[in-house]
């Protein structure tokens, strides 16, 4: 019996290749997944020793908060994610003429003096599911976004896209995002 002194072998020289092309095409075809987040832009910083809070009329403030449960409570009565946006620009859309516009059953003004001096307090507990806590930011967006969007309309007649720096900065002045977020327990 002969046996041959050549055994078969496999041509590794071009396996490089085929890993490197590999790689390339997993990284190619491969979806990113982008986090969620929420866009704010943080207030400065107060210098040491100097009060930065301004005083704000208790009108002036909408507190919005988040149970445990992932129940949404406006002025300490329970409301849908859906209502949640429509009570928001009713608090904001006053024009500071004191009138009755929003009021509640019991003829209690409902809204701001000015959506200058309104203020959303938004609180949520641990408890609170991040779901939840960003679709309410979600909502309240919304209000400052329709509430600017109409702005632009009205006064300014044109759309919101077609605006130049100095028309969306007197916007911003119109509606100021002003939102207070804080921690329960």
């Amino acid at each position: 019996m002969r046996r041959s002194k050549f055994r078969p072998e496999v041509n590794a020289g071009s396996m490089a290749d085929i890993a490197f092309l590999l790689l390339i095409f997993f990284l190619v075809t491969a979806t990113v997944s982008t986090d969620q987040g929420i866009n704010r832009m943080l207030p400065r910083e107060c210098p040491t020793g100097q009060d930065c809070t301004p005083p704000i009329n208790k009108r002036n403030i909408l507190p919005v908060m988040i149970n445990g449960k992932n129940q949404i409570m406006v002025r300490d009565e329970l409301v849908s994610l859906e209502e949640l946006k429509d009570l928001a620009k009713n608090f904001l859309d006053n024009n500071g003429d004191g009138s009755c516009n929003y009021c509640n059953g019991n003829g209690v003004i409902t809204s701001s003096d000015n959506p200058k001096k309104a203020v959303i307090s938004l609180q949520n507990m641990k408890q609170t599911s991040y779901k939840q806590y960003v679709a309410v930011q979600n909502e309240l967006t919304k209000a400052y976004y329709e509430l600017r969007n109409s702005y632009t309309i009205k006064v300014l007649n044109k759309p919101a896209d077609n605006l130049n720096e100095n028309e969306l900065k007197q916007v911003r002045e119109a509606y100021p995002f002003i939102l207070s977020e804080a921690e329960t327990r």
